[in-house]
């Protein structure tokens, strides 16, 4: 008797993994705290981001659920500030695919701002066949704008002044310190973003909400709406609470569907193909290798509590080990950077070039942003695929220092120094560049500006002239640089890795595997040398980067990007 009491619970029990492995699926999703862009290869972040799902497995997964026949839907919540727009067009390719399948997708969002800009949230709903809303959120449709404050007049109050040069007029790092707002050229740039990203923006809401694009602009003069407001003008489907949303969804899903988020369904069905295929050591695959971050010399870096920086040694070991690998037939460079380091940028350009010099193809794919020295790495790659809003260009160089002579003359401060060499203080805030000093560093930035503009020229297959009128410092959206021939096509990193297929002869189904693949030993054990695949791994580094050589901390101390002279030119958020 009491073997058939044990036994009626684990029969009960068995029943019911038997249902969930059969039971219709309803896929669910939840953007708020944003989706990482690529997977990170140092241990501790790795531990902190295990539950986090990466954005290829997220677009893979969705990639396979249109061909399941047991998922039924997909429910994805939206909202928040944390993924570029870049990256939400990706996404939203992938949403477009898996609605294509004809299965039901369902956007909602609690609010689409709260008294802040809400575009890019809203931007990727409109890709969903609905579109919920809570009944006390909002809608802040509020355009596209690009503002900067210039300290130029605070710092003057206080005897502080800033010298700084760049290659060319585009190249607006220093602005904020230097001017009182933005130059013609500055604005003449900010404009064409902004007016690039309304433009993309617009389109997306005429497209999904059944408008016109004039229409679709003129809303976004009107915004941002209540949620009433944005029912009556149509740009949501129904106002509701979560509980509304998922039993709207279930309804039409069936009585039997189960919930899974994407990342869980992701993984099983990972792990079931493992357990199917055998591994195969002589596989040829893609090579996927993540450029992610401010670029600096030395190894990539973490820090303790997020962030973290591209080491040029880390990319440079990771694009040799990929050379030598048989396996390795093309190499897909994913790049996410603002740029950085001159020197750094200009190791990792010329492993790509050794690269393609040893008969495998590289493609990269931007990402959020490929600027600057972001754009310096790419520049030499096969092809360059972007989204319509990556954030690229910015081929120019810039540098600086603050001077602080007069405030430390206000304060009684005085200086003295001994040095040996006529230069040695060239550097020093405590006094202005000489005219001598100044010669010798428009002479260097002279030498980096032709050298990067007519390295992208050549790989660009493009006249010098005709880049030189493209770079001069200025940043463009990936869908204007297209149309200027500074990437080859329009599209996400599942696009790019099928050029990459192509390219180096692999069928259509070929792998495509992060590389290098490192275990948590390889992570943490010096490498044997610099051509083993543990010199790819990064660091947990508490340290700045140096990419301006000893003078670092004065440029981080005077607003200048600490990284380097080839950063993309201020900060740039699309919201």
């Amino acid at each position: 008797m009491a073997d058939a009491k044990f036994a009626w619970p684990v029969a009960e029990q068995m029943s019911r993994l038997r249902q969930r492995k059969t039971a219709p699926l309803i896929l669910e999703l939840d953007l708020t705290d944003g989706v990482p862009d690529a997977p990170v290869t140092d241990p501790l972040s790795a531990v902190l981001s295990m539950r986090k799902i990466k954005l290829p497995d997220l677009v893979e997964g969705l990639r396979r659920a249109r061909h399941d026949d047991r998922v039924r839907a997909l429910v994805v919540k939206v909202g928040g500030g944390r993924l570029g727009l870049a990256r939400m067009q990706e996404l939203r390719e992938a949403v477009a695919g898996f609605r294509a399948s004809g299965k039901l997708s369902v956007a909602w969002a609690e609010t689409f701002g709260e008294f802040t800009h809400g575009n890019l949230p809203y931007y990727l709903a409109t890709a969903f066949d609905r579109i919920y809303l809570q009944p006390s959120g909002a809608l802040g449709l509020t355009g596209i704008a690009v503002e900067q404050l210039f300290l130029h007049d605070a710092l003057a109050k206080v005897g502080i002044g800033f010298q700084s040069a760049k290659r060319y007029e585009y190249k607006t790092a220093a602005d904020s310190l230097t001017e009182r707002g933005f130059t013609g050229p500055a604005r003449e740039a900010a404009e064409r973003l902004a007016v690039s990203v309304a433009e993309q923006l617009s389109a997306a809401i005429a497209e999904r909400r059944g408008k016109t694009v004039e229409e679709a602009r003129a809303l976004l003069d009107r915004g941002p709406f209540l949620a009433a407001d944005a029912l009556a003008e149509g740009l949501v489907d129904a106002l509701g609470y979560r509980d509304e949303v998922y039993a709207a969804v279930r309804k039409e899903a069936g009585p039997d569907a189960i919930l899974q988020y994407v990342g869980r369904y992701q993984r099983s069905h990972l792990l079931a193909q493992r357990a199917r295929r055998l591994p195969n050591p002589r596989e040829r695959y893609v090579a996927v290798i993540y450029a992610s971050g401010p670029i600096r010399q030395g190894r990539s870096s973490r820090g303790p509590v997020g962030g973290g920086a591209m080491g040029s040694d880390t990319v440079a070991a990771a694009l040799r080990s990929a050379t030598s690998d048989e396996r390795v037939r093309a190499v897909l460079l994913r790049v996410n950077s603002p740029g950085g380091s001159a020197v750094a940028s200009d190791v990792i350009w010329r492993e790509v070039v050794r690269t393609r010099a040893a008969g495998k193809p590289v493609v990269v794919s931007m990402s959020d942003v490929a600027a600057s020295g972001g754009y310096y790495i790419s520049m030499a790659a096969d092809v360059i695929v972007a989204q319509p809003g990556t954030l690229t260009g910015s081929i120019g160089v810039i540098t600086g220092k603050p001077v602080f002579e007069e405030a430390l003359g206000r304060a009684g401060i005085t200086t003295d120094s001994v040095a040996e060499g006529a230069r040695a203080t060239m550097f020093a805030p405590t006094h202005p560049f000489t005219e001598d000093e100044w010669e010798r560093i428009n002479a260097w930035l002279d030498a980096i500006y032709r050298d990067f503009t007519e390295k992208a020229a050549a790989g660009r297959r493009m006249p010098v002239e005709r880049m030189h009128e493209l770079a001069r410092g200025r940043v463009w959206t990936g869908a204007d640089a297209e149309a200027n021939g500074l990437v080859d096509d329009i599209g996400g990193l599942q696009a790019a890795a099928e050029i990459a297929r192509r390219r180096a002869g692999l069928p259509g189904d070929a792998p495509v595997r992060v590389f290098p693949r490192l275990s948590p030993l390889d992570q943490l054990r010096p490498p044997e040398s610099s051509e083993a695949r543990p010199a790819a791994a990064a660091a947990l580094n508490f340290a700045f980067a140096d990419g301006w050589g000893p003078a670092w901390r004065l440029a981080a101390r005077a607003g200048l990007p600490p990284y380097g002279p080839l950063m993309l030119p201020g900060t740039w958020i699309i919201s």
